[in-house]
């Protein structure tokens, strides 16, 4: 359990990484704080060794390049995400040679990591370092979700959740289906009030009914019961999109609750997000920069990074937390 009460991250000195053939290694400047890192410590998707250095929305530049590197010259600012290594197919995302950065490979909460070419992204100039590291994960596997909700511009989005993905994902929508209604479901006061100025039409509680049924919803958390009140607001032949990693036990006899008639008749459907490839990443980064983008975030020192974990867990601030490293 993350909370102010343990602190399970430890502040180590390690040795500087040697990038291996054709990877560049990375003088960190940022690094975004993720719900994953909470299912990595919490064992829903852990590690397969430990001891591991985690972090997946990095940002930084280009210190050190391997022998083969060809894209690199040494002092690019560049980015990298949840996907770490892959066998660069369409569906690189569900391969099996997929490594997730943080988890199964070294991440940013560090001053130095290495990864493949490949999977470094250069960072458009609009954006800070701060700015930029909540796009490379929460951003880009928002578009993802995004994409594969088979929105038509003009057709309601709703959104359920509204913190680090979600409040990017409204920016997006509004820039690609300018004429989509877009409706934000949401608990907390900070969550709601956020969402109001960046565009959203409506905000509410699951409990409540938004003027139209959405076309399609976009469910971003951990919990069991919103997919059942989700799928209840849905449109007749929606899609509800779960872009989460993972949806944790405490409400979980409410699916024995799940009412075929209200909450899946009518042909609706489910659709989940799983990871990223470096295909999203790229196209999201140059979105991003045309809307542009303005991402929320709240700014941390590294030896902070239990309490901003900590903070995430319980929901504390708006937008996206992010890791000061260098």
């Amino acid at each position: 359990m993350v909370g102010p009460e343990k602190d399970v991250l430890v502040l180590e000195e390690l040795g500087v990484p040697e990038p291996g053939p054709g990877e560049v290694r990375i003088s960190v400047s940022v690094c975004g704080v993720c719900h994953t890192e909470l299912d990595e410590i919490e064992g829903r998707t852990p590690p397969p060794r430990l001891p591991i250095i985690p972090g997946h929305q990095v940002v930084g530049h280009v210190e050190k390049c391997g022998v083969g590197v060809t894209n690199f010259r040494g002092g690019e600012r560049v980015g990298v995400g949840w996907i770490h290594s892959s066998d660069g197919s369409e569906l690189e995302n569900l391969s099996d040679a997929f490594k997730a950065t943080g988890r199964d490979a070294n991440g940013g909460y560090a001053e130095y990591m290495v990864v493949p070419e490949r999977y470094a992204y250069p960072i458009p100039e609009v954006f800070s370092d701060q700015q930029a590291a909540p796009l490379l994960c929460g951003g880009s596997v928002g578009y993802r979700a995004l994409k594969l909700c088979n929105l038509q511009d003009g057709e309601p989005l709703g959104l359920v959740g509204f913190g680090g993905s979600n409040h990017l994902v409204l920016q997006t929508a509004r820039y690609l289906y300018p004429s989509s209604a877009i409706y934000v479901f949401a608990r907390s006061p900070e969550s709601r009030a956020l969402a109001v100025e960046l565009g959203a039409q409506w905000v509410g509680s699951l409990e409540e009914r938004p003027p139209r049924p959405p076309r399609a919803i976009i469910d971003t958390t951990p919990a069991w019961l919103p997919v059942r009140q989700a799928l209840r607001v849905l449109a007749p032949g929606g899609r509800l999109v779960i872009n989460a990693i993972r949806k944790e036990d405490d409400d979980r006899q409410t699916l024995q609750e799940l009412s075929y008639e209200k909450e899946l008749w009518l042909e609706k459907e489910i659709k989940t997000v799983a990871n990223v490839t470096s295909h999203d990443v790229r196209e999201f980064l140059g979105i991003a920069a045309a809307v542009p983008l303005a991402p929320v975030v709240q700014c941390y020192p590294l030896v902070e990074a239990n309490t901003a974990l900590a903070d995430l867990k319980h929901g504390g601030g708006r937008g996206s937390k992010v890791l000061l490293i260098s």
